[in-house]
């Protein structure tokens, strides 16, 4: 078969590794937003397709069998137009999401629609913010008079609050270092989106342990399709739902 895999998330990478091993051609597409991604194996292209249209021709062109999206839970645009893009050439799409968060005895967490909300509630929690939403949409929290601690992969371009300190960094994390780091910083408040995963979860238990409120964006909403939470089960339905079942 020939599998598209949308998205550099590590759920992302783990698929195309053991299809790839199985003998299956894959193309993983990455958005490109990240410099240094962690390539995944097989085929890699990187950068957009054009809006749904774009993709539905690249289906159609490199006779792709099925699609995965293993996209982050809040890239809700290639979401979109991969759903389109799926339904206008009858290529079978699947939905591989990691389960959400969930909240543990003894957290405060403050769950926010979106990151405007999220820049509403703060005040009202804190004055030293930990914010971890990444470097897209700090705008939101630009003329808040706060401080902020703001983690990212890349660094993050204007506007951005006017008291802050850029830290550079990339998962995993460990509770301990997220513990410390929290109390050198004398954090308040964090700030994340409901990401899920075991990667950047460290930093949830550190807050309970400090106390912390934490504010917790929720997922946008996807389109409705086929959908599991594990690399198994896309293994599985990519058996069950395509022509040649993966070896």
């Amino acid at each position: 078969m020939k599998l598209l895999i949308l998205g550099g998330t590590g759920e992302a990478r783990e698929l195309a590794k053991e299809l790839v091993a199985r003998g299956e051609h894959v193309v993983s597409s990455l958005a490109g937003r990240v410099a240094r991604p962690k390539l995944p194996h097989g085929e890699t292209r990187v950068g957009g397709f054009g809006g749904p249209e774009g993709l539905a021709r690249w289906l159609t062109e490199n006779d792709v069998d099925a699609v995965i999206d293993a996209t982050h839970p809040f890239a809700e645009r290639i979401g979109s137009n991969a759903a389109i893009a799926a339904r206008e050439t009858g290529t079978p799409l699947l939905r591989l999401a990691r389960p959400g968060w969930t909240e543990q005895p003894g957290d405060t967490w403050h769950w926010a629609d979106d990151l405007d909300h999220a820049a509403r509630l703060l005040p009202a929690l804190g004055g030293r913010v930990f914010l971890t939403s990444g470097r897209q949409g700090l705008a939101a929290f630009a003329g808040l008079d706060l401080w902020f601690l703001i983690r990212c992969v890349d660094p993050p371009e204007a506007p951005l609050p006017r008291r802050h300190e850029i830290l550079l960094d990339r998962g995993p994390y460990t509770v301990e270092k997220e513990r410390a780091l929290m109390e050198r910083h004398r954090v308040e408040v964090l700030v994340t989106k409901d990401s899920g995963g075991s990667m950047t979860a460290a930093k949830l238990t550190a807050a309970r342990g400090l106390g912390l409120p934490v504010i917790v964006v929720r997922r946008p909403h996807r389109p409705e399709t086929a959908s599991v939470t594990t690399v198994q089960g896309a293994i599985t339905w990519l058996g069950t739902e395509t022509k040649g079942s993966p070896a």
